[in-house]
């Protein structure tokens, strides 16, 4: 599929086919939208249209404006067996971007984001590397990612995909030109929607009282003391600390800071994702509040505890829940205790 036929992200396509028509290709785009798949979609026709051997059409450059989506590159690209470009997702348990993934440690596969950087390409003009979901680097991720965006080679043509570009560096967000393909925004983790779909069906039975409301919380504590566990333990077994015990004491206090450091920013990433799912619910509440919820609801399966809760409250209201799990969330990235603002978070909201 040519980048022009898409059928979404026009304004992106036609900002992003301008600047190449003026010899200003970008050595790293941030693409940001609602969806992983619309982005995935628009990234792989990026790489098709840099690298396709029969283009359309031709900047004054030579560099090509779309692609052709029949040549060799282009089948390859869409196969994802193209020597020249490279996709990075998450994996692990974490679902994370790691740094193995982008820095070679041992001289062995798989391919890595550095390989595909500095070689020179194989069989295309330009080496492309795809990043979905970026804002899911980990910091030693993202910290090796800056010092490959600082200087990249002519060659090189780096593509972030990221439905939440607040969660990059700004010095990894400042160093990309920006394309947005906007739409509505995509569904949470399945992985923390147990706990959305609990409270949503509580609060629409019950009205979500004062000891349902205590009951939730605990569950969201012991639920976030879980995830903090799980996070200690992946870091801790790709950690050098297990492996080299007769380290020097100094070398040992600075990773053990480090993976510190690298735990509590992964777990806070995770509790937003988590309190995210949350948010879209509520959001869908206000929705059916204001009387055009139906068809528009990111958790449709809660339609139903969405337009009950929704008939018990204001739309004023609906919207005061809103600003009050985004004050939760901003109070949850400072010093205040994480227990007291859960609990004062949950029992403001009106339902």
């Amino acid at each position: 599929m040519a980048l022009a036929s898409l059928g979404f992200g026009s304004q992106a396509v036609a900002l992003f086919q301008r600047s190449v028509e003026r010899g200003r290709l970008g050595h790293a785009y941030l693409v940001s939208g609602a969806r992983l798949e619309d982005l995935e979609l628009f990234g792989r026709n990026l790489a098709k249209t840099l690298n396709c051997e029969t283009p359309p059409r031709r900047s004054p450059h030579g560099t090509p404006l779309d692609c052709c989506d029949r040549c060799r590159s282009c089948r390859q690209i869409e196969e994802e067996s193209h020597p020249d470009v490279l996709w990075v997702r998450p994996e692990s348990k974490l679902r994370v971007i790691r740094i193995q993934q982008l820095v070679r440690r041992e001289d062995k596969p798989p391919r890595v984001l550095t390989d595909n950087v500095y070689l020179k390409p194989f069989q295309s003009p330009f080496k492309v590397s795809l990043l979905v979901a970026a804002d899911r680097m980990n910091t030693a991720a993202a910290n090796a990612f800056l010092k490959t965006l600082e200087e990249p080679p002519p060659h090189c043509v780096l593509v972030l995909l990221t439905a939440e570009p607040e969660r990059l560096l700004d010095t990894i967000v400042s160093r990309c030109l920006r394309l947005n393909l906007g739409g509505e925004p995509g569904r949470p983790h399945e992985a923390h929607l147990a706990w959305v779909r609990e409270f949503a069906e509580l609060a629409a039975k019950h009205d979500a009282g004062l000891l349902p409301r205590y009951r939730l919380l605990g569950n969201l504590v012991a639920r976030l003391g879980a995830m903090r566990e799980a996070i200690e333990d992946e870091l801790e077994a790709e950690s050098p600390l297990a492996k080299f015990p007769d380290m020097e004491p100094e070398l040992r206090e600075q990773l053990e800071r480090e993976q510190a450091a690298q735990v509590e920013a992964e777990y806070r990433r995770q509790r937003g994702d988590l309190l995210g799912g949350l948010y879209w619910w509520l959001r869908d509440v206000w929705l059916h509040a204001v009387g055009v919820g139906q068809g528009r609801e990111v958790l449709p399966e809660l339609s139903a505890c969405s337009r009950e809760v929704a008939r018990r409250i204001s739309a004023k209201d609906a919207m005061e829940n809103l600003r009050t799990l985004e004050s939760t969330q901003r109070l949850l990235f400072t010093n205040a205790q994480e227990a007291l603002t859960l609990e004062v978070g949950l029992l403001k909201l009106k339902l």
